[in-house]
């Protein structure tokens, strides 16, 4: 298994990949069936907002160790217009599209850690990990 495995993301296509991607780099690490839906889900709404807002971007999952902490990291970064307001963009129900507004605050909350960076003009980093839950199995 590969500790990294980055995906071009250039159209709605390349979410299923990725998403099928994130799950079969999260599975041998012992993730339950939940979390591995989790995983999947949070990787969507970011990948969809790349090709939405940016039209282009990568999306990379490292598989991550921390002491006797074992998961996943999805790093989703794009070169595209950029977050003006990331405060705003965080809250549920804001959305500067079509959408609910849940992607950015519905991913946060489906991974363990979330981090964006972002700024306009220049594009936008999202970096989250879901780590294996211990004595759930």
């Amino acid at each position: 298994m590969e500790n990294e495995v980055c995906i071009p993301i250039n159209s709605e296509f390349d979410i299923v990949t990725a998403r099928q991607k994130g799950k079969e780099m999260a599975v041998p690490l012992g993730f339950s069936n939940t979390e591995l839906t989790l995983i999947a889900t949070a990787i969507s709404e970011v990948v969809r907002n790349i090709v939405e807002y940016a039209r282009s971007g990568e999306l990379c999952l490292n598989i991550v160790r921390e002491g006797d902490k074992r998961g996943i990291a999805v790093i989703a970064s794009d070169r595209g217009p950029g977050i003006p307001n990331i405060k705003l963009a965080m809250q549920d129900g804001y959305s500067t599209g079509k959408s609910l507004g849940l992607g950015l605050p519905g991913a946060k909350r489906l991974m363990d850690e979330f981090e964006i960076v972002s700024e306009v003009g220049k594009g936008t980093k999202i970096t989250m990990k879901k780590w294996v839950q211990k004595n759930v199995r």
